[in-house]
């Protein structure tokens, strides 16, 4: 059986925040991020990286000391990605400079994922990372950036991130109107303006699938090293959303939960695109390099 490659292509309700344990020494040495030791599955039609919060934050960090490399960008892959890209063949910007970290999110992938390897792999929502992420970013002293959520956040969001992770220098939070993102030379300035401020880590909150084709559109031109398309951690972090309880998470149904909270917002998504997204992932068979299929 045929193995997908490795190479990257371009591809909430929240938690309280809780502060994560920086990485340790060694941890935090350089990890090459041309992920040759992170198997990756073809699930639902696009690659999916199977690994854990502290690879995934070693991986983060080693970008930020890679400047000659092509930035990293990190999503979450869940159904709603798989209906938007990987089930529909859409890799939103194929040859684009940037390299996809693609990490577990959805519930149905994790259990595909187990079904294919036999190996039981974390759950990597931006939400649960996003501490760890920030608690690394600040030990070194490096710049976030935020695009997306609304303009009424933005003091919120400055101070939790100067009261959580003191070391953290903020470049400053773009909240631009939907007609701005459909527009190629706003989104031009707008990155010259990330440029200019230094950001090294962009979150870029805009939804799916907006936030990952602007980032395969403009991410190389921000200047960051890293850009996170972390939907609704921008609320996460202002404290204007909460997540599910993590009795709910862990039992695999927080979208019945954001389903029961905002009906209208989310019915189509997760009762009209839903199934077909979740029979793409079942009907997935392929296996990552380094791991046999399990028969179950």
């Amino acid at each position: 059986m045929s193995r997908p490659t490795l190479a990257l292509r371009p591809q909430t309700h929240v938690r309280q925040v809780r502060v994560a344990a920086p990485l340790p020494a060694a941890a935090s040495r350089p990890l090459s991020t041309e992920f040759t030791d992170v198997p990756a599955l073809l699930i639902g039609g696009g690659p999916v990286h199977l690994t854990d919060e502290l690879q995934s934050r070693r991986l983060i960090m080693a970008a930020t000391h890679e400047p000659s490399l092509p930035p990293l960008a990190v999503c979450s892959i869940n159904l709603d990605h798989v209906h938007h890209f990987a089930r529909a063949g859409d890799d939103f910007g194929e040859g684009a400079p940037v390299r996809w970290l693609n990490l577990i999110d959805g519930a149905p992938i994790a259990r595909q994922a187990h079904r294919m390897t036999g190996v039981s792999y974390p759950r990597l929502a931006g939400s649960d990372v996003i501490p760890g992420i920030l608690n690394d970013v600040a030990t070194a002293g490096l710049a976030v950036g935020v695009l997306g959520g609304s303009a009424e956040v933005s003091r919120a969001l400055r101070d939790r991130l100067a009261t959580g992770w003191p070391g953290l220098r903020f470049a400053g939070h773009w909240t631009p109107p939907r007609e701005d993102l459909a527009d190629r030379e706003r989104c031009d300035a707008m990155a010259a303006e990330m440029k200019a401020g230094g950001v090294d880590v962009l979150l870029v909150c805009l939804g799916k699938p907006r936030q990952e084709r602007w980032i395969a559109s403009y991410g190389p031109q921000t200047g960051a090293s890293v850009l996170l398309a972390f939907g609704a951690v921008v609320d996460f972090l202002a404290g204007r959303v909460s997540r599910a309880p993590r009795w709910v998470s862990r039992a695999g149904v927080e979208w019945m939960w954001r389903l029961m909270l905002e009906p209208r917002r989310l019915a189509h998504r997760y009762l009209v695109e839903g199934p077909p997204a979740y029979m793409a992932v079942r009907r997935s068979h392929s296996s990552p390099r380094g791991h046999e299929p399990t028969t179950r």
